[in-house]
């Protein structure tokens, strides 16, 4: 019977228990309402990073992508559809409002080289990876003395 290692990583374990009660604590604020956060993944691929977000009916424009002191934000408001505002909802799970998910990015990110897609309700993000510095080695001269 073969067996694999798999390498545990506790602290990506946190983060998602921290999304879920973050989204748990503001359903509960809000009624479900308002303010909410769209579902990510981030994968390491090739030299860069990939972030895939769930945007399902929200339009391109209706989404702001920021890089500033290495950190990506994704934000942006959807509107609710006019003509449902008057419906009696007996439940109600669809989400409006605005948004927005901020992730640590690596030091060294050149901002202008992000690129974004959007098709089929996934936003797309490509972001190089900075290459991986080399540690120098110093040698020492000894004085005479």
């Amino acid at each position: 019977m073969a067996h694999t290692m798999t390498r545990w990583q506790p602290f990506a374990d946190l983060a998602e228990l921290r999304g879920r009660m973050d989204r748990v604590f503001a359903d509960l604020a809000d009624g479900g309402h308002g303010e909410w956060a769209p579902a990510i993944d981030v994968a390491k691929d090739e030299g860069k990073l990939r972030i895939r977000a769930d945007m399902p009916g929200i339009k391109p424009e209706e989404i702001k992508i920021e890089v500033a002191d290495d950190v990506l934000t994704i934000s942006g408001e959807h509107e609710e559809e006019k003509e449902t505002k008057d419906e009696h909802y007996v439940r109600r799970e669809r989400r409006y409002g605005s948004f927005s998910r901020s992730i640590a990015l690596p030091s060294g990110i050149e901002p202008e080289q992000v690129k974004a897609k959007s098709h089929d309700g996934i936003l797309e993000i490509d972001i190089p990876l900075p290459s991986e510095k080399k540690p120098t080695t110093i040698s020492i001269t000894p004085e005479a003395g």
